[in-house]
């Protein structure tokens, strides 16, 4: 995976919790409007960005908790990234779980979705 191949671990730990949320969350956004089946590869590309900021947040985070939670929702996008065809409600499902992880993250879910 190539998508923030130079996002060190260190950099991405800088950043607090909440921005790091709405960081994964602007690449579920890309995601979504690339729901047209015609634009299968672009929308993957979309969810390897996702994932790979996920893995970041994962691997830097301080909380067993945190931790344990984003890897149950890394298991939601997997699922959307090999999906045969695109699925918009599991996704916006995705991003809403997503966008509810901090409190400062939350308040973008009545704006976005």
């Amino acid at each position: 995976m190539t998508q923030h191949a130079s996002l060190s671990p260190a950099r991405w730990r800088a950043f607090p919790l909440h921005q790091q949320v709405l960081m994964i969350g602007n690449e579920m956004n890309r995601a979504r409007r690339l729901m047209d089946p015609a634009r299968d590869d672009s929308r993957r590309l979309a969810y390897e960005r996702v994932l790979r900021l996920t893995d970041l947040t994962v691997e830097t985070a301080v909380s067993h908790g945190l931790r344990r939670e984003m890897l149950r929702w890394r298991d939601l996008v997997a699922a959307l990234y090999i999906a045969a065809t695109p699925e918009s409600v599991a996704h916006d499902a995705a991003f809403r779980a997503l966008l509810g992880l901090t409190p400062e993250s939350a308040k973008q879910i009545r704006i976005l979705l």
